[in-house]
């Protein structure tokens, strides 16, 4: 199968309709419409094989990570989602993994109306592009840049199961129950993205977390001059991982072990507990500490006092 019948073949007919898409796939480029009066936001990941997700790993599941990783960032900032554009690099132009591919990017994507308007295809490694954009009123954009000292610190859903869930690929099949569902947590993330739009207006700052808790708090901590106080005894961890090892290790999963794209984010501390509830609607969210003054220091601490941090702070590409 040569590139143009691989897309318009495999690729094309799963891009989704949208009214706002003036011209899709088949020319030099996409015609869209923006949403009047608001702000486009623009997100890209990139995934690479042995990098990001294990060789010989399911195709439908590195279309659906492909996506969810940016419609978490795009959570990350409150946006509506829109439009896509794809870049497929692949060793052979193999039509059944592509068809695979697509049928998982497209299981991500349909959900929010996301439209795959263009892109790219070629030849070499494998590696997947996606670039999504967005739409935000302006001025309720969520940024990494407005916590402020006394805000309440939260995050969505349960820590560390992803992390766990990839070190456990290494080991034989099959797995126990616990395993399999940490295992889904990495192939199959949810993007908050309703959580994102009903923080809009709400939340003082918002990041997801894609490297680790602790890497991408420090983050909002850096962009917003301020500190923080974590309660580890606070983390919300699912019951799986909280069975299949032992705590150090549940722990350091937790604080470190990315992939989760869950978000974190901060309240101020007037919030009502009647907001929070709110919040809770769309997934469940966890209170686990506070913003303090002193600018990076982020201490972490348990009922009996403080704790100290695992010797890996999270993913980087370029240590």
């Amino acid at each position: 199968m040569d590139e143009f019948s691989l897309i318009s073949e495999l690729i094309a007919p799963t891009t989704g309709a949208r009214t706002d898409v003036i011209l899709g796939i088949g020319d030099d480029g996409a015609l869209v419409r923006p949403p009047p009066g608001e702000a486009l936001v623009l997100v890209l990941d990139t995934l690479v094989e042995a990098v990001h997700f294990p060789r010989g790993f399911p195709p439908e599941d590195i279309g659906f990570r492909t996506a969810a990783s940016n419609l978490s960032d795009l959570a990350a900032m409150g946006a509506t989602p829109l439009w896509a554009t794809l870049g497929l690099t692949l060793p052979q132009a193999d039509a059944a993994w592509v068809r695979a591919f697509m049928v998982g990017l497209h299981a991500a994507l349909a959900p929010h109306q996301v439209q795959l308007i263009g892109g790219d295809t070629t030849r070499g490694p494998l590696c997947l592009s996606l670039q999504l954009t967005g739409s935000v009123p302006e001025a309720q954009a969520l940024k990494r840049s407005g916590a402020r000292p006394g805000d309440r610190l939260f995050v969505s859903g349960t820590l560390g199961d992803a992390a766990a869930g990839l070190t456990s690929l290494s080991t034989p099949e099959p797995a126990p129950p616990e395993v399999a569902y940490l295992r889904g947590r990495f192939a199959r993330p949810t993007a908050r993205v309703t959580l994102g739009q009903a923080l809009r207006g709400t939340a003082s700052s918002c990041i997801d977390i894609s490297d680790g808790l602790l890497a991408d708090l420090g983050h909002i901590l850096e962009r917003s001059g301020c500190g923080a106080e974590l309660r580890v005894d606070h983390l919300p961890l699912s019951p799986a991982l909280s069975r299949m090892t032992d705590p150090a290790q549940v722990l350091a999963y937790a604080l470190a072990g990315g992939d989760d794209y869950e978000l974190c984010f901060t309240l101020p501390a007037a919030t009502s507990p009647l907001a929070v509830e709110a919040l809770r609607r769309h997934c469940p969210v966890t209170e686990i500490g506070l913003i303090t003054a002193q600018a990076g220091e982020l201490a972490l601490r348990d009922a009996a006092g403080p704790v100290s941090p695992p010797a890996a702070r999270g993913y980087r590409h370029f240590p």
